[in-house]
């Protein structure tokens, strides 16, 4: 007998997000992981809002939501909207039940204000961190740092001479460049840079990661303007703010290969296992190349290249969606803290 097309869903709901999602779903440690983090910022999340007055969007939801934009290469919040329409797994994730109703694609560019100025994206980031430290995944030894270039949300077109230029004589050295006079319309904090000789020149941000090398997670993470001294400053930063003064190795390419930032990495007690430059005399000598460790170090550092990939192409940060160095950075935080939480997640898998 055939039945009878009638439609009746509206009727009643026994069904929660929480049973469509397989047992063993990838997601599923992550969420937990991701749970977990949340928990340690509760009170800062307190600080953030008013007491009294009408309620908000609960931000532990704002991003669960922005991690699945970064996990699933999510190109805009009106998209991730029309996910959280009718995904299942999304609406599990980010802890929505089947009633409820969704947010206007804007909650998110307002709530980010508040959630960007709690600095809550690092400190998500440093729970996860510690998540990873308990679990004995971290090396406070060994590491890798480099740099990569950001592509700013902004044409060459805006970049214009500025409307109160410096002076001759104000500029580096005494000479004004480019960058002095001129400046993006649409994205002041970016800067006209490109990273080899043969490049093309871009408007963009760079971006710095210092990995740990037992198991390729992200130790550190900043956004700086793209110079050419900028990857060594933000190396030296990021090193001596996590090893505090231990001793520790540090894989770099050939790139970092100068007197000068050699000189500051062993005054810091730190061991520069960086790649020799072969063009020119290497600062780089046998000191240094005789040991083992150094070919370990040359190896670990091809992990670091996939966390770019990783976030170029799987976060979408090749061509960034955001202006600003604030936003730009934290938007860059919370996507190595995506990457951390799938890596630990690979990490336990293959334990198992």
């Amino acid at each position: 007998m055939r039945g009878n097309d009638h439609d009746q869903s509206g009727l009643f709901c026994y069904i929660s997000p929480e049973a469509m999602v397989p047992s063993d779903h990838p997601l599923r440690p992550v969420r937990e992981m991701t749970d977990a983090a949340l928990k340690e910022l509760s009170r800062r999340f307190s600080r953030l809002y008013a007491q009294w007055g009408r309620p908000s969007v609960a931000p532990e939801k704002l991003l669960r939501a922005l991690l699945l934009q970064v996990l699933y290469s999510i190109r805009s919040e009106k998209l991730l909207m029309e996910q959280l329409r009718y995904n299942f797994l999304f609406r599990w994730f980010v802890g929505l039940s089947m009633e409820e109703g969704l947010w206007d694609a804007t909650v998110f560019s307002k709530n980010r204000e508040r959630l960007l100025k709690g600095e809550v994206a690092q400190a998500f980031f440093d729970a996860v961190g510690r998540q990873a430290r308990d679990q004995g995944l971290l090396s406070d030894e060994h590491f890798t740092v480099d740099g990569t270039l950001l592509e700013a949300w902004a044409s060459k077109k805006s970049y214009q001479q500025k409307d109160d230029p410096p002076t001759q004589g104000s500029g580096t050295r005494g000479n004004l460049l480019l960058r002095d006079t001129h400046a993006s319309k649409t994205d002041p904090d970016a800067q006209m840079y490109r990273k080899s000789a043969g490049g093309e020149f871009r408007l963009c941000h760079m971006a710095h990661v210092l990995m740990e090398n037992r198991n390729g997670l992200v130790r550190a993470g900043c956004v700086t303007t793209p110079l050419p001294q900028a990857e060594w400053q933000a190396a030296l930063e990021m090193l001596t703010r996590i090893t505090g003064g231990r001793r520790a190795t540090l894989g770099a390419d050939k790139a970092y290969d100068e007197a000068e930032f050699v000189r500051s990495l062993r005054a810091c007690n730190i061991t520069p296992h960086i790649n020799q430059y072969q063009g020119r005399q290497s600062h780089i000598d046998k000191r240094t190349t005789r040991h083992p460790g150094y070919a370990i170090s040359r190896e670990k550092r091809k992990g670091i290249e996939q966390i770019f990939g990783w976030i170029k192409n799987t976060a979408l940060m090749r061509k960034l969606r955001h202006r600003g160095r604030a936003l730009v950075e934290w938007q860059f935080t919370l996507a190595l803290s995506a990457y951390n939480l799938v890596r630990m997640r690979n990490l336990a898998t293959a334990a198992v």
